[in-house]
């Protein structure tokens, strides 16, 4: 376990190799801040030519819904819901168990 961050490492078996992922959340925007640069860039070659400038548009609005993917990536990282086991027999419940 990643005790730092509190997470288990995501293993993926290929083949004879094992991907490990550290830090899932810290992969994740990563991986989103490239997909937002490739969309970026894509949208910007494609501006070059009138033939495929709707194609360009869409890529700039692919790249502008990742940059909104990002603070929800962070924020996911800092809140995290779990399901509480019961309680102890003879314990009170803890008084957030019923706040919806």
């Amino acid at each position: 376990m990643d005790r730092a961050r509190g997470e288990e490492p995501l293993v993926v078996r290929v083949g004879s190799d094992e991907l490990v992922l550290r830090r899932r959340y810290e992969v994740a925007s990563i991986a989103n801040d490239i997909l937002v640069a490739a969309w970026f860039i894509g949208g910007s070659i494609l501006f070059f030519f009138p033939a495929t400038t709707t194609a360009g548009t869409w890529m700039f609005l692919a790249g502008s819904v990742e940059l909104l993917i990002r603070p929800v990536i962070r924020l996911a990282r800092h809140v995290h819901l779990r399901r509480l086991g019961p309680a102890a027999p003879g314990t009170a419940p803890p008084e957030s168990a019923n706040d919806f």
